[in-house]
């Protein structure tokens, strides 16, 4: 097994230790693998980072392992990836923030296969800059979340007129994403979401839920409001997940969602090429005021 290689990634060149090791061992994508498709995606991912609190979801054993969830950045990082201290109950977290593809080379490195991201920055951690529903599949057809996700754009921008963005997971589901100006904080944006997805829920009751409990959701969709919270994480834009074949969660245009081949795994670490072609975000919304668009959804709810 290669002890080292070196990768240059702008103008650092970090070195990527055992690089031969699978991390994915029914796919035979090793850490040198997974430090490339990090490198080759960073111009694309960098804008969905920079600034935000990290949770980093580490295997250094390979996937197969259970590996960990690490927020605290251990003391062996080295002094140029930027950190946060945010607090906590009890205390604070000191957060990794990936400001550049040097630091997506070294987390590769670290065995860190995913990057889930605070819906805020790290200026302003109570405030955030995303709105976040998750859509997950009752069952095994993911139709119904492709059927939602078109519902909750509807809603959102023919109703609300907020803009919406929608991204497979890589996992499972979709999230639908709306761009926020950082005058909310949690509290209200969490409200807000939990409000509007109960009103489509209510519009569409046998196929809609918002009930945590499994058991109350009777083969429903659930739409989950939950991450939508001061320290809560999403999975971040082109991370790929710790599932076998290495799927990539994908930003997507409002057009692959209609196309009924779409599924959560469209695309995968082998698909780098493709994902940086295009940018079906671009350009980008600006954040939005949630004040208006609160007082049309409680006219919607009368």
């Amino acid at each position: 097994m290669t002890a080292t290689v070196n990768v240059r990634a702008g103008r650092r060149t970090v070195p990527v230790d055992r690089p031969d090791k699978v991390l994915f061992p029914e796919d035979g994508v090793t850490k040198a693998d997974l430090a490339r498709y990090y490198r080759a995606v960073a111009a694309r991912m960098l804008p969905h980072l920079r600034g935000r609190p990290l949770m980093l979801e580490r295997h250094p054993d390979g996937i197969e392992d259970r590996g960990f969830f690490q927020k605290d950045v251990p003391e062996h990082f080295p002094d140029w990836v930027h950190r946060v201290e945010l607090p906590k109950e009890g205390g604070t977290v000191t957060y990794a923030l990936c400001e550049d593809t040097a630091t997506l080379v070294y987390l590769a490195d670290q065995a860190c296969t995913t990057l889930h991201r605070f819906l805020s920055r790290s200026d302003r951690p109570d405030h955030p800059d995303r709105l976040v529903i998750d859509l997950d599949p009752p069952g095994t057809e993911f139709a119904p979340v492709r059927e939602t996700a078109l519902l909750l754009r509807a809603l959102l921008a023919d109703e609300l007129e907020l803009p919406a963005l929608a991204m497979t997971t890589g996992s499972r589901g979709l999230h639908v994403l709306v761009p926020l100006d950082r005058r909310a904080p949690f509290d209200e944006v969490r409200a807000f979401a939990r409000d509007l997805a109960e009103l489509l829920a209510a519009r569409h009751p046998d196929r809609l839920t918002t009930a945590a409990r499994k058991a109350d959701r009777h083969g429903r969709l659930y739409l989950d409001t939950q991450r939508n919270a001061y320290a809560q994480t999403a999975v971040a834009p082109y991370a790929v997940r710790a599932l076998p074949g290495a799927p990539v969660a994908a930003p997507v245009a409002w057009a692959d969602v209609e196309d009924s081949s779409l599924t959560a795994r469209q695309w995968t670490l082998a698909d780098a090429e493709k994902l940086i072609a295009d940018d079906p975000w671009h350009p980008l919304p600006r954040g939005r005021s949630l004040s208006a668009a609160r007082r049309r959804l409680a006219a919607l709810d009368d």
